[in-house]
């Protein structure tokens, strides 16, 4: 039987294969899958290199590195992503959560009134990566988590109860259409903005990922005008609309905010250099 030096590096090979990887991004991933496989950490791969693993244990790393060689994203055959620090539960029902996304999170944990507790509403929540981030990071806030999937409010709630974010409200809505009158001091949102005919939705994890959550329209501007023409009547005075997007879709973003009459307009880069976040701010106090 192989050790565990010799199932990794076969691991490694069918995964670099099967996914055009460079050979570091497959081992990197033929470990982790191992890890979960074996029910071990990636330091006991390593100190435990030599083990001959038993028929029952290979069999088991074989089952999840054949998973990944079909394309399927690793966060799903986890069942979990880490975000802003935390692990989430994650499965094809909602979207991956992504490092860039957690560049919104810090545009909005900036602006919210340091002073006070706020009002904040959070569209298309998916996993809840973002709205519950925020409840835990801000925990005198109330946060509104709308989406409408049930099952993915299912998952963020889930998500809530696992990391003990007691405080925020889930509800079922096409953004805006099921929301009572109120006034939030901020609305946040990573929606859909790929184009609906982008050959990029047939490859790599998008193809694995919920459509409704990446795709939106010919130009992948549809949900993001939605939020934006529905935010004024939404805001209390001096709140905040911010918004995730595509890296090509910045100035379009930022010509919405200011025609919909919102101040203070900015867009933020993430690590990669790519424009990724616009928001602006009602008129009124700070």
């Amino acid at each position: 039987m192989a050790n565990v030096t010799a199932c990794i590096d076969t691991a490694t090979k069918q995964i670099a294969g099967a996914l055009g990887l460079e050979k570091r991004e497959a081992r990197l991933e033929a470990q982790i899958l191992a890890s979960c496989a074996l029910k071990v950490n990636r330091a006991w791969l390593i100190a435990h290199d030599q083990d001959v693993l038993t028929p029952t244990q290979a069999d088991a790393v074989e089952a999840l590195i054949a998973r990944r060689e079909q394309g399927e994203p690793v966060a799903y055959i986890l069942g979990e992503k880490e975000f802003y620090g935390r692990l989430f539960r994650i499965t094809p029902d909602v979207l991956i959560p992504r490092p860039e996304t957690e560049l919104l999170v810090e545009a909005a944990l900036e602006r919210l009134p340091k002073d006070r507790p706020a009002q904040v509403l959070d569209l298309g929540t998916g996993s809840g990566c973002v709205a519950v981030t925020l409840a835990l990071e801000r925990p005198d806030c109330e946060v509104s988590a709308v989406d409408m999937s049930i099952t993915a409010l299912e998952i963020a709630r889930e998500n809530a109860a696992l990391l003990g974010a007691g405080h925020v409200r889930f509800i079922v809505s096409d953004w805006y259409a099921q929301l009572a009158p109120m006034n939030f001091d901020m609305i946040i949102s990573n929606p859909p903005y790929i184009a609906s005919d982008d050959p990029h939705l047939g490859k790599g994890d998008l193809r694995h990922e919920p459509l409704h959550a990446l795709a939106s329209g010919p130009a992948g501007m549809d949900a993001i005008s939605t939020i934006v023409a529905g935010a004024q009547a939404r805001l209390q005075p001096g709140g905040w609309l911010i918004l995730e997007h595509g890296y090509d879709q910045a100035a379009a973003c930022y010509d919405l905010i200011c025609l919909a009459g919102l101040g203070q307009v900015f867009t933020l880069s993430d690590l990669a250099g790519q424009t990724r976040v616009t928001g602006g701010q009602w008129p009124g106090r700070r």
